[in-house]
């Protein structure tokens, strides 16, 4: 009885584990985007900079989604 818990448990938490993959690759390619942005010629008429707020705004509300889903 207890190995068929323990296995539904595993069972159970692969399967959140690869809906927070895709949530965590998201992450991963803003963090990449937060960097080619950081590292771009600064005159941009000001929209490199609100697209920089735009990513790290974008990665809060990520993080956010992982966070609640994690609660369920």
């Amino acid at each position: 009885m207890a190995g068929v818990a323990l296995a539904t448990g595993s069972i159970a938490g692969t399967a959140h584990a690869e809906r927070q993959s895709k949530m965590q690759a998201a992450i991963r390619n803003l963090k990449t985007a937060e960097k080619n942005l950081e590292t771009a010629t600064h005159d941009k008429g000001g929209h490199r900079a609100e697209a920089l707020k735009h990513v790290h705004m974008a990665i809060d509300e990520v993080k956010k989604g992982i966070a609640f889903d994690n609660k369920r």
